[in-house]
């Protein structure tokens, strides 16, 4: 499976950006979509995951009512569509795979059986 990030920028405090995570390869379909992010200094953190047919979402509390997470299988793409940013959601953020019997496990990274490049989102005052 090969995911590709992008969506990234800089914006301020209170703006929004859209990321989008690109899925290809072979039986990608078996496989949901996280995204983390990474701030300097710091370890993964989780911010939200979907199956491919939208049915089962997660998010983490530090996101909810301000990021959406969303699947168009047309494209084989995963949308995180970010709102309200706020200086604290600068970070690298990267989308991975997880094998949906593991779904389970979708806020432990270490979980994750592929990742993709990050893209940098940069929250500025």
């Amino acid at each position: 499976v090969q995911l590709q990030a992008s969506g990234g920028g800089l914006v301020q405090a209170g703006g929004s950006l859209r990321l989008s995570c690109a899925a290809s390869g072979r039986a990608f379909s078996d496989y949901e979509i996280g995204w983390f992010r990474q701030a300097p200094g710091k370890e993964h953190e989780f911010v939200a995951a979907i199956t491919w047919d939208g049915r089962n979402t997660i998010s983490a509390d530090s996101v909810k009512g301000r990021f959406t997470i969303s699947p168009d299988t047309g494209t084989n793409t995963v949308l995180l569509q970010t709102s309200r940013l706020r200086l604290e959601d600068t970070a690298v953020y990267y989308c991975a795979a997880i094998h949906t019997t593991k779904w389970r496990w979708v806020r432990y990274s270490q979980k994750y059986d592929f990742w993709g490049q990050g893209t940098l989102v940069t929250v500025s005052s």
